[in-house]
């Protein structure tokens, strides 16, 4: 069992700044492959951004790619995603997660563990 929550959400205004942390406890944190998924109000949820076990393989969403950066500290047992420039239709609630698999996915069903979200708010 992984524990996660995440913080660091809030209302930043477009072309602002955010970072999300999601502190993760139980299990070996470095045996999970983490990700980050975002659901906004009446639509689905979807992927935002992945990391692989150890931190050196990263993926992104074409929507946040070259805008929000994914890292992990496995040493702390946290994962940060760094989001900037952000734009109004980056508004949701932000999730993370964690999949017992060195590689990640961009699939949410492939996830074993989710945090409870963190709202991030941008206003234009």
């Amino acid at each position: 069992q992984v524990h996660l929550v995440e913080s660091g959400g809030g209302m930043v205004q477009a072309g602002g700044s955010l970072r999300l942390s999601c502190a993760a406890s139980g299990r070996t944190f470095s045996n999970y492959a983490m990700a980050w998924f975002r659901q906004a109000p009446g639509k689905e949820r979807e992927f935002v951004a992945a990391i692989n076990w150890i931190g050196t393989s990263t993926y992104y969403a074409d929507s946040v790619k070259g805008r929000f950066t994914i890292s992990r500290d496995n040493a702390k047992n946290t994962l940060y995603l760094q989001m900037t420039i952000l734009k109004a239709e980056d508004t949701a609630v932000y999730y993370c997660a964690a999949r017992r698999a060195m590689t990640p996915h961009t699939s949410a069903s492939a996830y074993d563990y989710w945090g409870q979200g963190t709202q991030v708010t941008v206003s234009s």
